[in-house]
């Protein structure tokens, strides 16, 4: 097996939402289980949070996520941004995309043409994920 590079995040009650939401912007499909299945909850009120859950989408994209149980400490956004990037073939999903995170959200950079060339975006979803999009000019 090729080893793979996947973003895990972390919320506070809203995993579950949140892995939906993404499932929306990305498409694919999710796995949830919660700490009561794995009986693993400290607090009962943990019980029925998301301990683990993985969203695989078509293109080959993974994206994991957790609530964090409330004995732990948790930090919003914890100073993470999750970039993506591509070609100008992959301009419509790419803005797709930026359309889906940002909506309900904060637009940091508006998805534009940067000084360097490329399109480029910074927003923040609605759960407070930091998302970088940049389209690579076109060659020529």
């Amino acid at each position: 097996m090729t080893t793979r590079l996947n973003p895990y995040l972390n919320f506070r009650d809203d995993a579950r939402a949140a892995i939906e939401f993404y499932r929306d912007v990305f498409g694919g499909e999710v796995t949830i289980s919660t700490f009561a299945d794995f009986q693993a909850a400290d607090d009962p009120a943990d019980a029925d949070k998301v301990m683990h859950s993985q969203l695989e989408a078509p293109n080959g994209l993974v994206l994991m996520a957790a609530d964090t149980p409330s004995s732990m400490e948790y930090t919003p956004g914890g100073g993470i941004a999750i970039s993506l990037s591509g070609d100008q073939a992959d301009d419509a999903e790419l803005r797709g995309y930026w359309d889906k995170l940002s909506a309900g959200g904060t637009v940091t950079v508006p998805l534009e043409v940067a000084p360097w060339g490329d399109a480029f975006g910074m927003c923040d979803d609605r759960f407070g994920v930091s998302w970088l999009v940049n389209i690579a000019a076109a060659q020529g």
